[in-house]
């Protein structure tokens, strides 16, 4: 059948531009509307003991408040000050904190700050990164930027600061010390992160909006948003982690926001090096290679990036290849802009799936050994940032997703042999599918400080636009052979479909400073956009097949805070969050899966409260609860025709409620000369996640799921561990433990004989590491993955890559060599 949008199109066009401009007028209106207020404004610069600026330094009035982190050379400035006489904290992990008061006669002028360092021999230390044994997890501040983040649950994971296997991104110790971090371990090759909370799908971490230097890589926000581009964890700084009630500013996710922000260039010195080389167990060679620098107004940095692996299975092999490239230039104290460019591509072996009888007998067994994945992706993005006066601040950034997702295959369940014919003396072609994604994004922020009588407040606006077409070509006849080919040796496509978008989102949010203690951030987010499709399908009806999805709805939250102490808060808020139907949900993605018709838009929303703090340099926690409400859940179960042959059913199998606790606590019961220390943590969640209503068919029968645990949602997440630091040396080993979940809403107990079902069994797994630094350039990192070779998996697809189970790696070793000049 044909489809044409092209008219559905012209007829949103003038919804369109009348959109745009209101949302133009509200912003704009943000900014005139209070610029009756003329609060003073101060500015400086922090360095430490040889002159030298510190970058990221905390720099905050208690008394109202109200702060800024100084830049890569060290200032700061701070608007919207109604006082004339207060005191201003400077603090930062590495150095002394210091409070300086403040006079009338300071305001208006520019003051210096010295921090003094109070860890030893931290020059070496602080050139990989080695902070105070509690700083690999931090928050963020209130304010950062354009965004807000008062009254939020959130996390910032220094990476560079973690004993891990940065190489092949093991997902359970980068992100061990999230409260309820779920995530995939379906191969060790180190191509993909697939990690959720709360309950949700952690499936190329698609209930999330994900970012790369707060640029969104989300290759098609509504025809397929999982995030395909996969930067090399050797080159991130830290990752930054708000959950659901981050769906106003960020986006309509229910999972919230994940920003990997790149390491910055090194700006002490014209030209800096780094590299980092890993070899490892199953054919393991990676290599990270990284130039930066800066010069006057420029500043720049690079890196390549390889990465090999034989894999642990049977025809698991990939290579990835990463590349990027960040120019930015500082016109003057006002204006600064960024241009990026980044770049990844691998190559992965698929060895498929496996039924329980297989992985019990030889979980490296392999079902397949002609299939390939690919996925090819550009970030290109232009970023602008401009200070229009002490009080405002605004943010322009234009990006895009470019490349394609490619694989050959043979696909069936795990008891469908790929075998040689004896009559043709070949096997059976393989099935071609290619996407070309084109998503455009531009985003324009403002955050502007202002008083409401003597309320202080910071309001942050803006717009976000999205043009996206992602062309989808799928069941194309290829080749009988066993390369990576994309060749068709018969011309056309099974589908050939464009997925059109365009959508535009107005979104404000405003923290109320009530007192020096308390805040409230109310905000909303107005959505209108349109998907039309425009292309053919070969086989199906259209009459079945919607040819233009809407997205139309507001989302609402509110978030509040109450600091009991300085380094401690109350935190609470709910946040209206959408998954509208996506063109990935009603188009058959093969020809084992069946789409129900009649799928309705998810919606609901997440509340959650919480406190957290430090005591001294003794420990930190983070406890809270959280209910998420997620109405007209998508998702998918493998079903039986009269025949008795299994396919996949995609319908809205109901609504669920999640309620969990999250409990994250570290602390340093010991510390000594030469840099001696001793920490522990827990990070630790308790999740329900259940179906509140919700029926499926079998046969003829509507079988009730109510009462049902979602599928791939354990009851229990525990990660814990110890990490010993003497001089530069440092060591940590680590424990974790996930409860058994379900693949299916009906909660299949028994699998069948092919194990496209069936419950993923309770694991436990030890990892230990260490790392050491010498003569001041140099690193040595060495680990154990999974130290008593535990046989598991994390999850038994319904879909991608074929149904059944796909196990984990088993033990293995690495060790990384790095220097830095």
């Amino acid at each position: 059948m044909l489809f044409n949008g092209q008219e559905l199109m012209a007829r949103n066009k003038n919804i369109m531009k009348n959109f745009l401009l209101t949302g133009m007028i509200l912003c704009l209106g943000c900014i005139t509307g209070f610029a009756q207020n003329k609060p003073v404004q101060i500015s400086g610069i922090v360095k430490d003991e040889t002159g030298v600026g510190i970058a990221g330094v905390s720099v905050m009035i208690p008394e109202i408040k109200l702060g800024s982190i100084t830049n890569e050379d060290g200032k700061f400035s701070i608007g919207n000050i109604q006082l004339n006489n207060f005191a201003i904290e400077f603090s930062v992990t590495g150095y002394r904190k210091k409070s300086v008061w403040i006079n009338q006669q300071d305001l208006g002028h520019e003051i210096n700050i010295v921090l003094e360092k109070f860890i030893p021999e931290m020059t070496t230390i602080r050139i990989w990164g080695k902070n105070d044994p509690l700083g690999s997890v931090q928050r963020m501040a209130d304010v950062s930027g354009t965004f807000l983040t008062a009254g939020k649950k959130n996390e910032i994971i220094n990476i560079s600061n973690a004993d891990a296997n940065i190489a092949l991104k093991t997902g359970r110790q980068l992100f061990a010390k999230v409260p309820g971090a779920f995530v995939y371990d379906m191969d060790g090759s180190g191509n993909q992160v697939n990690i959720a909370t709360r309950g949700l799908d952690p499936h190329r971490s698609w209930e999330f909006n994900i970012r790369h230097n707060g640029v969104i890589t989300n290759s098609d926000m509504y025809g397929y948003p999982a995030s395909h581009f996969n930067p090399p964890m050797e080159s991130i700084d830290r990752v930054e982690l708000i959950r659901g009630t981050a769906a106003l500013q960020y986006g309509a996710q229910f999972g919230g926001m994940i920003n990997y922000v790149t390491k910055k260039p090194d700006s002490t010195k014209s030209l800096s090096y780094e590299n980092s080389t890993t070899t490892g167990s199953y054919g393991l060679f990676s290599t990270y290679n990284a130039l930066s620098g800066k010069s006057g107004k420029w500043a720049y940095s690079g890196y390549f990036s390889k990465r090999i692996f034989k894999g642990y299975r049977k025809n698991a092999s990939s290579e990835f290849d990463g590349q990027f490239i960040s120019v930015a230039y500082q016109a003057n104290e006002k204006l600064s802009i960024k241009a990026e460019i980044g770049h990844s591509k691998y190559i992965t072996q698929l060895p498929g799936p496996l039924s329980d009888s297989m992985f019990l007998a030889d979980s490296r067994y392999s079902t397949r050994s002609r299939n390939w994945y690919s996925p090819d992706i550009y970030i290109p993005s232009v970023a602008a940032e401009w200070k229009l006066g002490s009080n405002t601040m605004m943010q322009i950034s234009v990006s895009g997703v470019f490349g394609s997702r490619n694989s050959v295959q043979f696909i069936g369940f795990a008891d469908a042999k790929d075998t040689i014919n004896a009559l043709t003396n070949q096997y059976k072609n393989r099935q071609v599918d290619i996407d070309h994604f084109n998503s455009l994004s531009a985003e324009m922020r403002i955050r502007h400080n202002y008083s409401l009588g003597k309320i202080k407040s910071v309001l942050s606006a803006g717009m976000q636009y999205m043009h996206n077409d992602l062309h989808r070509r799928q069941q194309g006849k290829g080749t009988t052979g066993s390369d990576y080919n994309l060749s068709l040796v018969t011309p056309g496509w099974g589908r050939d479909l464009h997925f059109k978008t365009e959508n535009l989102a107005i979104f404000a949010e405003n923290i109320f400073y009530m007192n020096k203690s308390w805040t409230i951030s109310p905000g909303l987010r107005l959505e209108s956009g349109e998907t039309n499709m425009i292309g053919e399908i070969s086989y199906y009806d259209s009459a079945k097949l919607p040819i233009s999805i809407k997205h139309q709805f507001p989302l609402f939250g509110i978030s509040t805070q109450y600091h009991l102490k300085e380094d401690s808060r109350l935190y609470a808020g709910i946040g209206q969050a959408y998954r509208p139907v996506i063109f990935k949900d009603v188009i058959p993605a093969s020809s084992f899966d069946v789409i129900d018709p009649n799928l309705k838009d998810a919606y609901g929303y997440n509340v959650e409260a919480g406190i957290n703090g430090k005591w001294k340099h003794m420990f930190s926690y983070d406890v809270s609860y959280f209910h998420m409400r997620y109405n007209n859940r998508i998702g998918s179960m493998v079903l039986e025709d009269a025949s008795g042959n299994s396919y996949n059913y995609k319908t809205n199998t109901g609504n669920s409620v999640t309620d969990g606790i999250e409990f994250f606590f570290e602390a340093v019961p010991l510390r000594g000369k030469d840099n001696f220390s001793l920490s522990v943590f827990t990070s630790t969640a308790w999740m329900n996640a259940r179906y509140s209503k919700g029926s499926v068919i079998i046969g003829n029968k509507n079988v009730d799921i109510t009462g049902n645990k979602l599928e791939s949602a354990p009851s229990w997440i525990s990660r814990n561990g110890l990490r010993i630091f003497y001089k530069n040396i440092s060591s940590s080993l680590q424990y974790s433990y996930v409860t058994e979940t379900f693949s299916d809403p009906l909660n299949t107990k028994i699998p069948p004989s092919n194990g496209s079902k069936g419950p993923v069994p309770a694991y436990g797994l030890w990892d230990i590491d260490a790392s050491a630094h010498f003569l001041k350039y140099f690193e040595i990192k060495l680990g154990v993955n999974n130290l008593l070779d535990k046989q598991y998996f994390t999850k038994r697809p319904t879909f991608y890559p074929e149904p059944g189970i796909w196990p984990s790696d088993g033990r293995s070793f690495y060790m990384t060599v790095g220097i830095k000049i």
